[in-house]
């Protein structure tokens, strides 16, 4: 054994990294052969897939028969990969980047040594990575199916529901202020960028002058956000942006260096599309939890059900 990396989480659940877990990682690299087990829908799955999956399970400590629930996964990924690709739900390769970077910060490493890791252990980046990809999609998936079907109603239907009104909601403009930290140097200067960011709160002249503030400074960027509003602010900020007292949020350490936010604009607005995107929140809301992975459960054997598929 090459040694142990204690990770802080384990593996990517949907848009959330859960489950904290020790990684063992053996010496070698698994060697995955490439003759093809099963067929799913004319897509072959790999004897390799299903040696990267059952270290992917191992790597989380998973008991029982590891190479025969890696060949569950794996049709079911192929099953679910058609249907995001159907419906045309996909997560873009930018957001599996941007997921996959920020689990290799929460562990403390760079994605370099984060996919050394993966590297020795037989799993590999990439099937890491199409891992992610599935787990951010499928919910989506999921729940245009049964939110939909279980909430068609209009917005009128919704607002009448609601004694004739409107839900409020808070309307932000927002800019972004990145103190870039390039990947080859993080270690060397994070800390220094993030007292940098967090000196420089206290002097931002106001979003007018954002662009003029960053040229003051070495390799800092700005990036228009525009108006964003409270149900569709990211998980990551927004614990930070309702804590915000004044114009900037508190600092945050990202794949692209040291961030916050800069509060441009604060009001509170009802106007249609927040109506629409307040509703629309509380349905992914009722999607989650043991009732969201009752409807994944009953979508996969559905879609088993209708499948042609051929083990060997």
């Amino acid at each position: 054994m090459t040694g142990r990396h204690s990770l802080v989480r384990s593996m990517m659940m949907g848009v959330a990294l859960v489950a904290a877990a020790t990684i063992a990682v053996p010496a070698g690299t698994v060697q995955a052969a490439s003759g093809i087990v099963a067929v799913v829908n004319n897509t072959p799955v790999t004897s390799g897939e299903i040696e990267r999956r059952a270290a992917f399970l191992r790597l989380q400590r998973a008991g029982g028969n590891l190479r025969a629930k890696a060949r569950e996964q794996m049709i079911d990924e192929v099953l679910k990969r058609g249907e995001i690709l159907r419906l045309k739900m996909s997560v873009s390769s930018a957001e599996v980047d941007a997921a996959y970077a920020r689990f290799a910060a929460s562990n403390k490493m760079s994605v370099q040594q984060l996919g050394e890791i993966l590297s020795r252990a037989g799993v590999g980046s990439d099937h890491f990575k199409q891992y992610i990809a599935i787990q951010m999609s499928w919910p989506r998936v999921v729940n245009a199916r049964y939110g939909a079907a279980k909430d068609s109603k209009t917005l009128v239907q919704r607002m009448q529901e609601n004694g004739g009104k409107k839900p409020v909601t808070t309307e932000y403009f927002l800019k972004q202020v990145i103190f870039v930290v390039p990947e080859k140097r993080r270690n060397a200067i994070l800390g220094k960028r993030k007292q940098e960011a967090e000196a420089s709160r206290s002097k931002f002249p106001g979003c007018e002058q954002a662009k003029v503030f960053a040229a003051t400074m070495r390799d800092v960027s700005i990036r228009d956000l525009g108006r964003v509003l409270a149900p569709e602010m990211p998980e990551d900020w927004k614990p930070l942006v309702e804590k915000a007292n004044g114009m900037t949020t508190g600092t945050r350490v990202t794949e692209r260096g040291v961030e916050y936010l800069a509060i441009c604009k604060k009001r509170e607005v009802n106007d249609d599309v927040a109506a629409e995107m307040v509703f629309r929140a509380e349905d992914l809301s009722k999607a989650k939890g043991n009732e969201g992975d009752e409807n994944s459960q009953k979508y996969i054997a559905e879609l088993r059900k209708k499948a042609t598929i051929t083990e060997r």
